[in-house]
This record gives structure tokens, C-alpha cells and sequence, in this order.
């Protein structure tokens, strides 16, 4: 059930699309809240949009995800062994149950 074999690599650009994904999902919300509220006769794009919720979803990734490392930039082999570096572990993967 669990052989990495059955599993498919997530790449990186995949994780951030996601991410984006989830902020621009929470950004559409609090338009449509403010629309909603706002006179849409007088209301201008400024005010309605922001980015915040899209800053936040990439901040929260790179700094609390399981697979956000920072990267030994002092040793250059184990800079290059960081690069290459995979994880079976993370969102989407195995638990450290099995």
C-alpha cells in the first residue's frame, strides 16, 4: 500500500501552485466580502484587492512546511547533497508511523 514505487514526486512547482492556488481561493473571498459590503458605483480595484492572503499562504510554506530547509550554504558538497535531496516524508507522502 505504501511501496514508493506507487507515489509520484511532487516537484517544488507544484507545491508553490498549490499554495498560490489557496491564497488567490482566500484573496477571491474577501473581494466578494467587500463587494458585497461596498457601493459597487463608487468602489475602485485598489480598494477592493489584497495581496495579503497570497503573501501569507507562500510566508507560511516556506516557513513552516515540513519540506522548507534551509540550505548549509558554507560546505559546498553539502550544498550540492542538499539539492538532491528528497523526501519521502511531507504532505502527499508517508507517515513516520511506517
Amino acid at each position: 500500500i505504501d511501496h514508493l514505487g506507487n507515489r509520484r514526486i511532487r516537484r517544488v512547482g507544484e507545491l508553490l501552485q498549490n499554495q498560490f492556488r489557496i491564497g488567490l481561493s482566500r484573496m477571491e473571498r474577501v473581494v466578494r466580502e467587500r463587494m458585497s459590503i461596498q457601493d459597487p458605483s463608487t468602489v475602485t480595484p485598489q480598494q477592493l484587492i489584497n495581496i495579503r492572503p497570497i503573501v501569507a499562504s507562500i510566508k507560511q510554506f516556506f516557513g513552516s512546511s515540513q519540506l522548507s530547509q534551509f540550505m548549509d550554504q558554507h560546505n559546498p558538497l553539502g550544498e550540492l547533497t542538499h539539492r538532491r535531496r528528497m523526501s519521502a516524508l511531507g504532505p502527499g507522502g508517508l507517515t513516520r508511523d511506517r
